[in-house]
């Protein structure tokens, strides 16, 4: 009876069948599970073909499928299937025979399918290489189709040349370069088109490289038109070599220098001087600067530095092309001043400067200057608006040689800005003690930042007395500053400072903030019998959008009730606050914020933006309060008391400050003013510390 070896390699066999496919794999060196799987399946097969005689030959097929296709794996897999496929499933010695024709289909399976594989791929690399040829050709066409277009095209004069300098072709910028007709160029030695005294160089050009030392050369030489004339030129030849790397023709690029050094001059022109105006501009004058300040300058320079007040409005008005047309005018009236004797230039949108070498004197240069303020003066019609234009003008005299530019400049233009602050259309003539005055104060200015940061600044008290019976009333917060060098700074000191950097919101949000903890800790200690906070409120400060929300933070952080806090307003911020910032100030009364108004000299202020200010006293200083003294003139005396009078009919509280005497102070109690402070009172201020104490003892 026959067994199904087959069937039994997939039942009771399995395990053999499994080991078999493991050393089979194992034979052709991998482990990999794909492997082991396309192996089980031709096991199957193998058994197939020796017990029922089936075909063999897609075993081998399948082994070459499988990148099983060297010579070795093809042996190795013969040996193995020969030693081990009977003996592994114990098939009987009869199928030894049958075993050897299962090998040699295996290997002729395997060379057919190698064969097969072998002609695809061999395809494969032909159509392969007739892409490639035709990718290289089409790319060769497309290079040199863009050659020709730039050859064409160019600005550039182009030739080529054989290795003898015979012209082969050339493009039309070089006929246009030469004035040549075409017949002219042709076949010419490129040699002949040199002038003679450079022939020489040229050759020494070709030499270089046929030597192989460099393949790209630039030089200026001459050539020679058509028409006899010599023109200045920039070569730049090139070796192009053959496919072996052997030297096959010149490319040279000609370009005449003439146009280049001209649309140099122009650029460089364009680079120094004012479009608008056709002056030198500020690149250019710095220049000048720079030369005059050296040791080959004059003895003594002026530097005339003019600023157009309020341009701006000219362009706002009648527009920018106005304002070019003002500009030009500008400019002609100090040409005829200034054209003979100085450099003049355009150094900013709306500043002209002028360098003087030498000037005669000081008295001199500001004859020119205010000569030429005057012309600026007279009007410049545009159709019927006469346009009038000043300028301030800031004029620096110094010894040039071993000078600063940069620093000449900068005196310059604080010299302009002290004409200006003085109030425009005028001359300032630079002073070393003042610059060097605000220069420390700038100084200053800029460092309140970091004295801020690291607590430099505090916040002392000034009392206020009651003028009936002398107990403190309140404490009007003022900031100072313990500056490291400078000492102490008054709070008159830090109030400019603060304004020329914008610090002063800043500082005046800090000084509440600090005078309201003091403020806070006061009341908590000393209930009602703590003074009364009061300090300034600037028109900055009711700028910001977050008055309100800040105010009432600060002094619920702080516990100050609101009726505990008075802001001082100047005489002139009824006057500066808007509609909406005077609802702000309102809102703050309605929870209890108390507001008095600041009336330093007892100045006017209209009556209409008097009613926007929510107020609840009036402080009076200076003529209201020294219009009291004894001996003093009998008119301020006479002011003094109708406008303390007039304001007691207001029915809210009077103060005064700056009160200095007895006098002063008895005939102001007797005028119904309730508070005072001022040298009467002493003349320190009192720290966080000693009000506490004073409060303590009281």
């Amino acid at each position: 009876m026959m067994v199904d070896h087959a069937g039994a390699a997939r039942g009771p066999f399995t395990g053999a069948r499994d080991g078999f496919v493991r050393d089979w794999a194992a034979a052709l060196g991998s482990d990999l599970p794909e492997v082991s799987g396309a192996l089980a399946g031709l096991t199957d097969r193998l058994l197939a073909a020796v017990v029922r005689e089936l075909p063999v030959r897609d075993v081998g097929r399948a082994l070459v499928a499988h990148g099983f296709a060297s010579p070795s794996d093809l042996e190795r897999t013969l040996a193995f299937v020969g030693e081990r496929l009977l003996d592994a499933f114990g098939l009987p010695a009869k199928h030894t025979n049958r075993l050897m024709a299962v090998l040699g289909g295996i290997a002729a399976g395997f060379s057919e399918a190698l064969r097969e594989r072998t002609v695809d791929q061999q395809e494969h690399n032909r159509s392969q290489a007739v892409r490639t040829i035709r990718d290289t050709e089409a790319a060769l066409r497309a290079s040199e189709a863009k050659f020709r277009a730039v050859f064409r095209t160019s600005a550039v004069g182009i030739a080529v040349t054989g290795l003898d300098s015979e012209i082969l072709d050339f493009n039309d910028a070089l006929l246009a370069l030469l004035d040549c007709r075409p017949d002219q160029l042709a076949g010419r030695n490129a040699r002949d088109l040199v002038h003679p005294d450079d022939r020489d160089s040229v050759d020494e050009v070709a030499a270089v490289l046929a030597s192989g030392v460099r393949d790209h050369v630039r030089a200026e030489k001459r050539m020679v038109r058509a028409d006899g004339e010599v023109i200045d030129v920039l070569i730049a030849v090139s070796l192009v070599r053959d496919d072996a790397g052997a030297p096959a023709y010149h490319v040279v690029m000609v370009e005449n220098l003439d146009e280049v050094r001209a649309l140099q001059s122009q650029l460089l022109r364009q680079s120094l001087h004012d479009v608008q105006t056709g002056l030198a501009n500020r690149m250019q004058f710095l220049g000048w600067l720079e030369g005059a300040v050296g040791s080959k300058g004059p003895e003594t320079l002026a530097l005339v530095v003019f600023d157009i007040d309020g341009f701006r409005v000219v362009n706002d008005a009648f527009g920018h092309d106005v304002g070019n047309r003002v500009l030009t005018v500008v400019a002609a009236h100090l040409r005829e001043v200034f054209g003979g004797v100085g450099r003049l230039a355009r150094i900013g949108p709306d500043e002209f400067g002028v360098l003087l070498d030498d000037p005669v004197d000081i008295p001199t240069v500001v004859t020119l200057a205010e000569e030429a303020v005057e012309l600026l003066a007279e009007p410049v019609w545009v159709g019927d608006s006469g346009i009038g234009v000043t300028a301030s003008v800031g004029i620096v005299v110094r010894a040039a040689r071993g000078a600063d530019a940069a620093e000449l400049m900068r005196c310059a233009d604080v010299t302009l800005r002290w004409a200006k602050d003085d109030g425009k259309a005028q001359w300032a003539l630079y002073d070393r003690a003042r610059d060097d005055r605000e220069r420390r104060r700038l100084m200053l200015a800029a460092s309140v930042s970091g004295g801020l940061e690291q607590g430099d600044f505090r916040v002392d008290y000034e009392p206020v007395r009651s003028l009936a019976d002398g107990s403190l009333l309140a404490v009007e917060a003022r900031l100072g500053w313990d500056h490291p060098t400078e000492g102490y700074l008054d709070p008159a000191s830090l109030a400019s400072l603060s304004a020329c950097t914008g610090m002063a919101a800043r500082l005046g949000w800090w000084a509440l903030e600090q005078a309201c903890r003091h403020a806070g800790a006061w009341y908590r200690r000393f209930g009602s019998a703590a003074p009364v906070l009061t300090m300034d409120l600037t028109a900055r400060q009711c700028q910001e959008p977050e008055l309100v929300a800040e105010v009432l933070r600060l002094l619920r952080d702080s516990g100050l009730p609101a009726s505990r806090l008075r802001f001082e307003l100047g005489e002139q911020l009824p006057a500066l606050i808007t509609g909406d910032q005077a609802e702000e100030l309102a809102i703050l009364a309605e929870h209890g914020v108390r507001f008095v108004l600041d009336q330093v000299g007892g100045g006017n202020i209209p009556v209409d933006r008097l009613r926007l200010v929510p107020l609840h006293g009036v402080k009076f200083q200076g003529s209201p309060v020294h219009g009291l003294a004894e001996g003093a003139n009998r008119l301020d005396e006479s002011a003094a008391v109708a406008l303390l009078t007039w304001a007691g009919t207001l029915g809210i509280p009077l103060h005064a400050a700056g009160v200095r005497t007895e006098s002063e102070a008895e005939r102001l109690r007797e005028l119904g003013v309730k508070g005072a402070q001022g040298p009467l009172f002493g003349t320190a201020l009192w720290s966080a510390d000693e009000v506490a104490a004073v409060l303590g003892k009281s």
